[in-house]
């Protein structure tokens, strides 16, 4: 069963949410940022990026204690408040017209660890030693770990009711995405939520593998030091969105490469022949059709390539993911590429003009060939999980991305 519980989120005053909440650090240039934190005063960038005030690069526990430090003046302003009771929350984004909507709750450390929540991935040591240590200093978490379930039409309805209620945030960020909010509160409502997540046999990290690994070795270490734990501290928990499997979108990454690994452009479709059967395509941007075809883009044509799948097995849920059969017979084999992470001749890109960016790319010079594939799918995700195997890097870009900063879990 899926153990969820509510908290008392910290959350901006509601006059103040769009200018506290923003994505995540990574996602905007040094240029954006700046003028984030030259002209809006209540950004949540100001916390997790404290050292602009002082025109420093702020590193280590110098800026983690910053962090925290700018984080409690939020708190004394008024900027950010405390809920005063424990709640579930309901998050709605509008992106494109897609709308997913889903529950932000505390998700349980214990189940984590016994592989009730589900991992697809797997993480760096020193990442996730690296997040502990800043949990431990800052005493909060504001990004939520994405994870999905499988459709429940009792919490379907619970949601549905919900929203017709006037919800505590209603606001559009610059980038045209729609946020709403609405706080439940009502301990039937709570009950009935946590008792219909006990029949969920699991819960599938879809995007934050790192933080829900760093969140469980940070509770391992405050339990440590805790001689009077009891298991119902807030470090037992993680935040995270929970959102129904039919509402996550799933995009594919390309692959671009640098060269051919000293081989001619006929040597290079001979050695794909033996895997492959080999079209030139008339499309201008060709896109696969089908699982097990990929697109190539070489020397200003685009091909089909599609699995002979006599010369390859397709025995698990890995090996049949399409990730894995271009790393197992393209990416090393032929191009000699073997750590998909860490390789400076491969370079991954997403969105929906990624084709076309990767063409132009091609064309000017920058890479030699490269590969598109179909999405893998919610199904593909769920049997690598319950098979205990991990993807290859950059194998989905999730959606929704969520915002820092609309609701703030305390350690």
């Amino acid at each position: 069963m899926a153990i969820i519980k509510p908290f008392k989120a910290i959350r901006p005053a509601k006059d103040k949410v769009a200018f506290v909440a923003s994505k995540s650090y990574q996602e905007y240039s040094r240029k954006e940022l700046n003028a984030i934190l030259a002209f809006n005063p209540f950004s949540f960038l100001h916390i997790i990026n404290p050292g602009y005030r002082r025109a420093k690069n702020l590193k280590g526990q110098e800026r983690y204690k910053l962090v925290h430090q700018i984080y409690l003046e939020f708190l004394s302003k008024n900027v950010l408040l405390k809920d005063a009771q424990d709640c579930f929350y309901v998050y709605q984004i509008q992106k494109d017209n897609y709308i997913y909507c889903g529950l932000l709750c505390g998700a349980s450390i214990a189940e984590y660890q016994n592989d009730v929540i589900k991992k697809h991935e797997a993480t760096l040591q020193r990442r996730e030693e690296l997040f502990a240590n800043y949990l431990k200093t800052v005493e909060f978490n504001a990004e939520p770990v994405l994870m999905t379930y499988k459709d429940n039409a009792a919490i379907a309805e619970v949601i549905k009711k919900e929203k017709l209620k006037e919800p505590q945030y209603d606001f559009t960020t610059r980038d045209s995405v729609s946020h709403k909010l609405w706080v439940i509160s009502d301990p039937a409502t709570k009950i009935k939520i946590e008792s219909e997540f006990q029949k969920t046999d699991a819960l599938y990290i879809a995007d934050g593998h790192h933080r829900s690994a760093s969140s469980n070795l940070y509770s391992k270490i405050a339990q440590s030091s805790n001689p009077n734990h009891t298991g119902k501290e807030p470090y037992n928990y993680f935040m995270s969105f929970l959102i129904p499997e039919s509402e996550i979108k799933i995009y594919e990454f390309n692959r671009k490469i640098k060269d051919l690994n000293g081989l001619t452009k006929e040597e290079f479709l001979t050695q794909l022949a033996l895997t492959y059967r080999i079209e030139i395509t008339e499309e201008n941007l060709f896109k696969p059709k089908q699982k097990h075809q990929f697109s190539m883009y070489l020397e200003g044509d685009f091909y089909s390539l599609t699995l002979l799948e006599n010369n390859y097995s397709l025995n698990d849920a890995l090996r049949t993911l399409d990730t894995q059969i271009l790393y197992k017979t393209i990416l090393e084999p032929i191009l000699n590429i073997k750590d998909l992470r860490k390789d400076k001749r491969i370079v991954y890109g997403y969105g929906k003009n990624n084709i076309s960016i990767m063409k132009e790319e091609i064309d000017k010079g920058k890479f030699k060939v490269g590969f598109s594939m179909m999405p893998i799918n919610i199904s593909e995700i769920k049997a690598i999980a319950d098979a205990g195997l991990v993807m290859p890097p950059k194998s989905t870009y999730i959606e929704p991305k969520l915002r820092s900063g609309i609701t703030i879990y305390e350690l």
